[in-house]
């Protein structure tokens, strides 16, 4: 039932390092998820908070997902969100057309503070990558629903599984999983959907006697069981959808033109996209560096 093992890749954002999961050069996106970045776990100095500062920066075409395990990170954006999140809370912004955003470790700057999480971008389906930006903000379990099961707990994040939604507003069919496994756990994916995969954060799982370690993540094929067994206590993220079809990605730009890319450089760089309401005095520049193509993502 294990289709591939895409293991995490260091990458570093200028004031720390991410496990960069996808894209992944042979499986570019799993359902809509087409990025994954695996925060920490890291413990951040008071005297490294502002250097560790995501500055402003612009998306098109995806909703960003930010989830913590441990931390706080403060979000603003372009059209007037200010919102921290914490532990079990989901941050969702919906690029669309167009936003952008900061996101800054303002509470590590009095005393530090220990990070870890995950940052994922959903691409928007066909017809709806132009939408207007929004942000939404989400706690508790009218909005999350988590419940203890044997020696599991689980939090639905994002769309729908096990008969059960997510209040996040996701445009396409897709779930999003937050597992936390006491050793000797096992637990299935949900079924029904064409895509599925679930990520190691923390801790060492069985998968059909095979065992995978903190930063991989693990691939099912379609319509087979997809069982996982805790060898430790141990943190997963569990996801999947359905395919949107063939995507192209550039810096932090998502879309199924490569024209509307090309336009929104050079928005980005003409100046033509706001800045976040409540953080206007810097922002990250377009690469001048050359990339190549754009590579098609499906």
């Amino acid at each position: 039932m294990i289709e591939m093992v895409i293991p995490q890749r260091r990458r570093s954002l200028g004031g720390f390092e991410v496990g960069r999961v996808l894209p992944f050069a042979r499986r570019r996106m799993v359902g809509p998820f087409v990025f994954f970045d695996h925060m920490g776990p890291l413990d951040l100095a008071a005297a490294d908070a502002r250097r560790a500062d995501v500055r402003p920066h612009p998306h098109i075409g995806l909703s960003t997902v930010t989830y913590l395990f441990a931390g706080e990170i403060m979000h603003r954006d372009s059209v007037g969100s200010e919102q921290p999140i914490r532990p079990a809370e989901i941050n969702w912004m919906t690029a669309g057309r167009g936003i952008t955003h900061s996101e800054r470790f303002e509470h590590a700057r009095i005393a530090g503070d220990r990070l870890h999480g995950i940052q994922a971008w959903v691409a928007l389906p066909d017809g709806q990558e132009e939408v207007a930006p929004s942000f939404h903000h989400h706690q508790g379990l009218d909005d999350l629903p988590a419940w203890r099961e044997g020696k599991a707990t689980t939090r639905l994040l994002a769309g729908t599984a096990f008969g059960l939604r997510a209040a996040v507003p996701a445009l396409s069919p897709l779930f999003y999983l937050h597992w936390q496994l006491d050793a000797g756990a096992t637990v299935a994916l949900p079924e029904g959907h064409t895509d599925r995969a679930v990520h190691v954060a923390q801790g060492q799982v069985e998968i059909e006697g095979q065992r995978f370690g903190a930063g991989e993540m693990i691939l099912f094929s379609p319509g087979a069981p997809a069982e996982v067994t805790a060898l430790s206590p141990a943190t997963l993220m569990a996801l999947g959808g359905e395919p949107l079809g063939e995507r192209f990605l550039f810096w932090n730009f998502v879309s199924s033109s490569r024209d509307r890319l090309e336009q929104a450089k050079a928005d980005w760089q003409a100046g033509r996209m706001v800045l976040p309401v409540h953080d206007q005095d810097e922002f990250i520049p377009l690469p001048e560096a050359p990339r190549p193509t754009p590579e098609p993502m499906s």
